[in-house]
């Protein structure tokens, strides 16, 4: 079951691919996708929700799960 993060401050298409790559560099981490439209990234895998979100805050976005 994937899990859903909101993150907000993203504005850009690169603002998702900074996203995306913080969250496939978390151990367990096998697919993540970001969209600025709906404030929201989905990653699938097996990472703890609390390695997702320091990843994507450590990136300069702000997160919850």
């Amino acid at each position: 079951m994937p899990t859903t993060l909101t993150v907000d401050g993203m504005t850009c298409g690169g603002c998702e691919a900074n996203v995306v790559d913080a969250l496939e560099r978390v151990e367990g981490v096998t697919n993540a996708q970001a969209d600025r439209e709906t404030n929201t990234a989905k990653v699938e895998g097996t990472a703890e929700k609390e390695a997702l979100v320091t990843a994507v805050e450590d990136a300069g976005y702000d997160t919850s799960a």
